[in-house]
């Protein structure tokens, strides 16, 4: 399976109710190894860091295994509007 930004972004969009994904290929030439990604989603709501990237991480399990280096920054909606606002 090639893993690719899109596919990435859609998953996430489908699988945590994400309201937005950011994702960047991060690797050297843009060979889908590495990724950095931002996800906003009410599913954070309540939740601690640590349980929502294991959220984000179990939603990729297929494709992290595949992905060399794999960075995340998860925000509840409220929490990316704060930021925007910034």
């Amino acid at each position: 399976m090639a893993i690719t930004a899109d596919h990435i972004r859609d998953k996430l969009i489908k699988e945590l109710g994400a309201v937005h994904v950011d994702v960047e290929d991060t690797s050297p030439n843009r060979c889908a190894a590495s990724y950095k990604v931002l996800v906003v989603s009410s599913q954070f709501e309540g939740k601690q860091l640590l349980q929502r990237h294991r959220m984000v991480n179990t939603c990729l399990t297929e494709e992290l295994k595949e992905i060399h280096a794999f960075e995340q920054k998860t925000l509840t909606p409220e929490q990316w509007e704060k930021q925007k606002s910034q």
